[in-house]
């Protein structure tokens, strides 16, 4: 009987072999996600790397066949150039103003009516909810003749309004991301607050913005990359080469009969800095906005 015993776990593990394959199966797995990810990000990552080693070249290397990726000698005078060509400094403190006209907005007037949307009950609300979200199915560019007008009628062509204004008074995706985040907060703390006579206001500021600063920070980067990176806006309703952002800059490299591409380069990687750093910074805030919101509906 002793001995029955003894064979009977083994004939067990014996029957089922596909047990003894899982670990290997998902080594495999893993390996092969890590695998398609990492060329992912080589694919990605390609045309950051040519645009920083072309903005190190001499002319004759940067249509150089088979393309050299490490210059030889490193020709550091694309950066100063870039500042002979254009007013580089005038055009960052313009882009400068008007990403943090758009985080200011995605973060303060965007949050302030998520709350509403997440908390306040009104008739209505919900329909209300869906028509702004409805808004985000329409593409911008079938929007700027409309708006164009609407801003001739104010006489705001050539000013920084039509780029800031609008982004300050809400962005319907920013605001239906952190409605979603605000969702996933317990009521509980809300109404302990309400029970010691906070206001929706004071709550809305000493409760929900510090707990939700992973979705603050997804946002705030969302809306500085895009209005850092906007190219459509500033070239529709802007007309003064002084009120130029870095991306309408960037044509000053362009001639009739010839492209500066060494300090176009130059000036395409400094532009991208600046996201880099703010991303790098926000990081960890980032990621968590990215996995938290959305979880409740």
């Amino acid at each position: 009987m002793i001995r029955d015993q003894a064979v009977g776990p083994q004939s067990s593990r014996e029957m089922h072999p596909s047990a003894r394959g899982q670990p290997l199966r998902r080594l495999l797995e893993r390996g092969g996600t890590q695998l398609l990810l990492a060329l992912g990000a080589v694919v990605f990552a390609l045309p950051f790397v040519w645009m920083v080693s072309t903005s190190l070249k001499a002319d004759r290397q940067i249509f150089a066949f088979p393309p050299i990726w490490v210059p030889d000698p490193f020709i550091w005078g694309n950066f100063p150039a870039v500042f002979i060509y254009a007013p580089m400094h005038l055009y960052f403190f313009n882009t400068l103003l008007i990403a943090l006209a758009h985080v200011f907005g995605a973060v303060f007037t965007c949050s302030l009516a998520a709350y509403g949307f997440a908390r306040l009950r009104a008739p209505g609300r919900d329909l209300i909810f869906m028509v702004m979200v409805s808004q985000m199915m329409i593409p911008y560019i079938v929007m700027l003749v409309p708006l164009y007008l609407l801003f001739a009628e104010l006489e705001w062509i050539d000013t920084f309004y039509p780029l800031t204004i609008p982004a300050m008074l809400g962005t319907p995706f920013y605001i239906f991301m952190l409605r979603q985040f605000f969702l996933t907060i317990p009521m509980e703390l809300e109404e302990a607050a309400i029970i010691d006579g906070a206001s929706r206001l004071r709550i809305w500021w000493t409760i929900v913005l510090p707990l939700a600063k992973p979705a603050l920070a997804t946002v705030a980067i969302f809306s500085f990359m895009f209005a850092w990176n906007d190219f459509t806006g500033p070239l529709i309703f802007l007309n003064s080469r002084e009120k130029f952002t870095l991306s309408l800059g960037l044509q000053a490299f362009m001639f009739e009969r010839r492209t500066m591409w060494g300090p176009l380069m130059a000036a395409s990687t400094m532009m991208i800095m600046p996201i880099l750093i703010v991303f790098f910074l926000a990081q960890k805030h980032f990621i968590q906005g990215i996995a938290l919101t959305g979880i409740k509906a």
